[in-house]
């Protein structure tokens, strides 16, 4: 759930390895094997031109007949076989769920039956694949778990289908969700190798939530989730062109999502749109009693999203920028600066802001992502019955199979999670404060309250930059980190591009105004239009170039 930090942060073997790797990859081809045989023997309408198409024009076209929930699903079937699978080779998603087109079919006899279930019926979703979703595996990207299949839904995907979505599969993710080494690629994983940009092919998705960034930008589904510790819905987001919301901690359950941290660990939305964004968010956002800190505050029950989508939503607004996390790139700065004059354009008042404590949560962060996977995975290993059981247990199967598992990077903050004591540690207790309280309240919050603002914003990202798996990742600059930290809501929209690469502004506000960010996200997006599909260009083209 990290998007890459910006601080310090025998042949007998190599036979079993290829052969767990085999299995991995033979059980993805299977299920695709068996969705298209699927596809092939069902009758349905003509074909159907995906392009960007959103919910509510989905929507629209299921209502008046000319689409079927079983058409739009082949339909997304048909463009990963052609797209992931073949051609550009995204590699983003990772497993396709086998009842997809049984799903589809279902909700279609509902709505001929004239029972709608929302605004979701019959739309097909990606999920990262660190979310139990039933009947398909859910791994991390780790082949220690390849072979894991939950017996229940997570509950937001429970939510998703008792509001009539389709689950169409899971994403390829940074494996363990980027919480294995410091020296991580962003998008890679043992299981799903590694996931492209579908802007420039040999640019890095970015986050934990890749595949499901490039995935959703690449129209392989109409909305996606990702989940995010510290970046990884805001940066896969930022760089794939998208709209990515990553709400307080406490709207959205995480029970039957593999964790890291219970302190800042959320899913949330990832689509091409605000509009599209918000109608996910009001779907799975609520209280559940397997998450305490769903039940913690009675703002947790989402009000409906889709009130909020306001074209003038930057009108009379008072939104601080925060200059100290821009100069870092021309390009962004531009965009950034295009961006704020839009705004003001649009009615908003843009101020200077500061946040008086950047940067210093840092060491108590890490501290607390420590602590808190160690215990949460271990809980996560042993409620749902998976083949390995502890984080001992994962360490020694990546020393086991280091040639499938460990080619680009190793394991060090896995060691020295496992090193960490209980959470009585005092030592956990003064970090878990710390990061909080410099973040939250003595960082965000007096932000914002000091010059009465409704947002702070800054540029959400860097450009992506080129994959390297020797060197790992490497980027100039982000804008997300003290909203991961203190627990409370951002929003990233398209702003612009460098050279086609899409760059995203972050707005963030308080806990519990994500109804209010995506007014402001909703009018800068009406107001910006800066979103532009993906090319699948094999590298940055001189021809983009502003």
């Amino acid at each position: 759930m990290l998007a890459p930090t910006l601080r310090p942060t025998g042949d007998t073997m190599r036979c079993s390895l290829l052969l767990l790797a085999s299995i991995a990859i033979a059980a993805f081809h299977a299920s695709a094997v068996d969705a298209q045989a699927r596809v092939s023997t069902e009758t349905a309408p003509a074909r159907f031109d995906l392009g960007e198409g959103d919910v509510a024009q989905l929507q629209a076209r299921m209502q008046d007949g000319t689409l079927s929930s079983h058409a739009l699903t082949q339909a997304y079937l048909e463009r990963i076989a052609a797209i992931d699978d073949a051609g550009p080779q995204l590699n983003a998603v990772i497993e396709l769920n086998p009842d997809a087109l049984d799903e589809a079919d279902a909700l279609d006899v509902e709505r001929r039956a004239g029972r709608l279930r929302g605004p979701l019926h019959g739309i097909p979703m990606l999920l990262k694949d660190n979310i139990d979703a039933t009947p398909m595996a859910n791994s991390a990207g780790s082949l220690a778990l390849a072979g894991h299949y939950p017996k229940h839904d997570a509950f937001l995907v429970q939510r998703l289908r008792d509001a009539g979505v389709v689950i169409l599969g899971k994403t390829n993710l940074s494996e363990w969700a980027n919480f294995r080494s410091t020296r991580s690629t962003s998008g890679w994983s043992g299981r799903g190798g590694q996931t492209k940009s579908p802007y420039a092919l040999d640019r890095n998705p970015c986050g934990s939530s890749a595949g499901t960034g490039s995935a959703i930008a690449a129209s392989l589904a109409t909305v996606g989730i990702g989940t995010e510790t510290d970046g990884s819905i805001i940066c896969p987001s930022a760089v794939a062109g998208l709209v990515g919301i990553k709400p307080t901690v406490g709207l959205v359950s995480r029970s039957g999502i593999i964790p890291i941290s219970f302190s800042q660990d959320t899913a949330g939305p990832m689509a091409r749109g605000v509009a599209d964004a918000a109608v996910v968010l009001s779907v799975i956002a609520g209280p559940d009693e397997a998450d305490s800190a769903t039940m913690q505050d009675r703002r947790a029950v989402a009000p409906d999203y889709l009130a909020h989508l306001k074209p003038d939503g930057l009108k009379g607004a008072r939104i601080g920028v925060l200059r100290k996390l821009m100069g870092y790139q021309p390009d962004v700065d531009a965009v950034m600066e295009a961006a704020i004059a839009t705004m003001k354009a649009a009615g908003a008042e843009m101020v200077d802001a500061e946040i008086p404590t950047f940067g210093q949560w840092d060491d108590a962060e890490l501290q607390v992502l420590l602590y808190e996977f160690k215990t949460g995975l271990d809980q996560y290993l042993a409620d749902s019955d998976a083949p390995v059981k502890t984080l001992a247990g994962l360490i020694e199967f990546n020393k086991q199979h280091a040639y499938a598992e460990m080619p680009w990077f190793g394991q060090d903050l896995f060691l020295q999670a496992q090193a960490k004591g209980p959470l009585t540690d005092k030592a956990y207790l003064q970090a878990r404060d710390k990061a909080r309280r410099l973040a939250g309240m003595e960082g965000i919050d007096v932000a914002l309250k000091k010059q009465h603002l409704d947002a702070l914003v800054a540029p959400s990202m860097s450009p992506a930059w080129l994959t390297d798996p020797i060197n790992g990742d490497h980027f100039t600059g982000a804008g997300y980190g003290v909203a991961a930290v203190a627990g409370t809501p951002s929003i990233t929209v398209p702003m612009g591009d460098s050279h086609g690469l899409p760059l995203g502004i972050v707005f963030m506000g308080p806990a519990w105004s994500e109804a209010r960010l995506i007014e402001l996200a909703y009018g800068f997006e009406q107001h910006g239009k800066a979103r532009r599909p993906p090319q699948f260009l094999p590298s940055v083209s001189l021809q983009a170039a502003p």
